[in-house]
């Protein structure tokens, strides 16, 4: 394995996990540590460079999150991006106020000096903004590299010590050649090598894990889905059948969900799978229930229960393994003590019951769903398995909108079911994200033959996204979706209307729910 280590600092930005991605993107070994990481653990770890990651504070508020100030003389290169490079300015001598015009979304850069940070880069690019505050005065011995129309200091560097700030966030996809600017860091001035691979993870991980469990017994929640199916994989690459599956049918999966997963596992991988049917105990705790985050956490603490049960059954067991990815960890809890913003919860994060009897096992909980998916072809799963869309762990219960009925959910599944068949049929399955069907239990008048109708709505929801962090509406052209409502309209009792929605994230996110 690589031992050279790009350590990211987190100060609760939710593209912390971006910037590590990027990283291993480019085949070099990212970490992401707590802000306030003591400067004997990197030199410990042996890292190569410092990134200084965006954050939802201020440096100018009492309590802003602040590293310690002994990572400037680590004696290796430093880069602050967004909150990151005012609190290089703030720590270093220079000086921050409150932009008069605040700074987000899309912006224009003209690039004044190129050095080792712009290297091979245009006179001007198109960046992504996500600031209040500015950098107004540039600590001594640094000098600007690029500006914009409302930062002047957009690209700072000092580089006779090798630190360099960017106001901008040239980790997401927005930003124009932003991964080039962090390859120029990688490796024009930390002079990284490119020699992470994702099989080092595989080794990384199962190593981890088998320290961890130990000679205990694991039980893994699985749904069929990429995440818990890879987790599946991984866990047992490393312990074997120290692992036993338990698949809950919740009633909340889609049209013929168990089937599915029962053939797959146990008879491609042969991995010990319990199936327990709950779909009556679920509904029954879910009646009547509308608000999200109330069906989520009792999705979580019903699955708790009967995992619970599952565990009664099977014996002595010590662990509970979740495939729960970083998009997950970081819109539902701070990590590590973070000063992240709350956006949602997660019936698999923030929703566990903390009567919780296991401890919990995540080998996968510093990955994106891409990086997943490499991580299953490197573990040799099945292409149809590792591609398919995903699925969120509280199912359906959060793609019926208000109270869950099993009326509802026999319309959204028989919907559903239409809708991913012709984006398969079409060739537009493996061209997209994410498709999904949500009812909406809003009904509308129709006329079917000579008769006045009062059905329901069904929404078609596609995305087009890398990491699922941003999204934008996919573009299916319109007699795909026509003939998708037609189907819907002719073959599902009970819809008489189909809608698009045509939402980015941000604003809205991915789900409804």
């Amino acid at each position: 394995m690589s031992q050279q280590t790009l350590a990211v600092l987190d100060f609760g930005s939710q593209y912390t996990q971006v910037i590590a991605r990027r990283i291993r993107e480019c085949n070099v070994l990212s970490r992401i540590y707590p802000y306030s990481v003591s400067m004997e653990e990197l030199k410990k770890d042996g890292v190569c460079g410092v990134i200084l990651s965006g954050g939802p504070s201020s440096v100018l508020a009492k309590d802003a999150p602040l590293p310690d100030k002994k990572v400037f003389k680590l004696g290796v290169p430093v880069l602050g991006i967004c909150y990151g490079v005012q609190l290089m300015g703030k720590l270093l001598g220079g000086e921050v106020a409150r932009s008069e015009r605040r700074e987000y979304g899309r912006g224009a850069m003209t690039v004044k000096k190129k050095g080792k940070l712009l290297k091979g880069l245009p006179k001007t690019l198109k960046v992504w903004n996500s600031h209040g505050d500015k950098l107004t005065k540039i600590p001594k011995g640094f000098e600007v590299l690029a500006y914009t129309d409302n930062s002047e200091n957009s690209v700072i560097a000092d580089e006779s010590r090798n630190f360099y700030g960017i106001q901008f966030h040239p980790e997401v996809h927005h930003s124009e050649r932003g991964v080039d600017i962090l390859k120029n860091f990688l490796f024009g001035v930390c002079k990284c090598k490119d020699d992470w691979k994702m099989a080092n993870y595989i080794e990384m991980a199962t190593e981890e894990i088998r320290k961890q469990v130990g000679d205990k017994r694991v039980i893994l929640g699985l749904s069929g889905g990429v995440d818990s199916s890879v987790a599946a994989a991984l866990i047992h690459r490393a312990i074997g059948d120290q692992l036993t599956c338990v698949f809950v049918d919740n009633g909340l999966l889609r049209k013929n969900e168990r089937e599915k997963v029962e053939d797959l596992f146990k008879g491609h991988f042969h991995i010990d799978l319990r199936t327990v049917k709950a779909g009556n105990l679920f509904l029954s705790k879910l009646k009547g229930v509308t608000d999200p985050e109330k069906k989520r956490k009792i999705i979580g603490k019903v699955f708790i229960d009967v995992f619970d049960d599952a565990v009664k059954k099977i014996g002595d067991v010590d662990f509970l393994a979740q495939g729960t990815l970083y998009p997950d960890v970081i819109e539902s809890v701070a990590i590590d003590g973070n000063p992240a913003a709350l956006i949602k919860s997660h019936h698999n994060v923030g929703g566990l019951p903390k009567r919780m009897k296991l401890k919990l096992l995540e080998p996968l909980r510093e990955l994106f769903k891409d990086e997943v998916r490499k991580l299953g072809e490197e573990l040799g799963l099945p292409k149809e398995m590792i591609w398919r869309h995903p699925f969120p762990g509280p199912g359906l219960g959060v793609r019926v909108m208000g109270e869950i009925k099993r009326k509802y959910l026999t319309i959204l599944k028989e919907s559903d079911a239409i809708f991913l068949e012709e984006m398969k049929r079409t060739g537009y399955y493996d061209k997209v994200w994410q498709a999904f069907c949500v009812f909406l239990p809003v009904q509308t008048v129709g006329v079917m033959g000579d008769e006045r109708t009062y059905d329901y709505v069904i929404a078609l929801r596609v995305v087009e996204s890398q990491d699922a962090m941003t999204a934008d509406w996919a573009h299916i052209p319109h007699d795909v979706l026509g003939l998708i409502s037609n189907r819907i309209i002719n073959e599902v009792e009970g819809v008489n209307r189909v809608v698009l929605d045509i939402s980015s994230k941000p604003p809205s996110t991915i789900e409804w729910e």
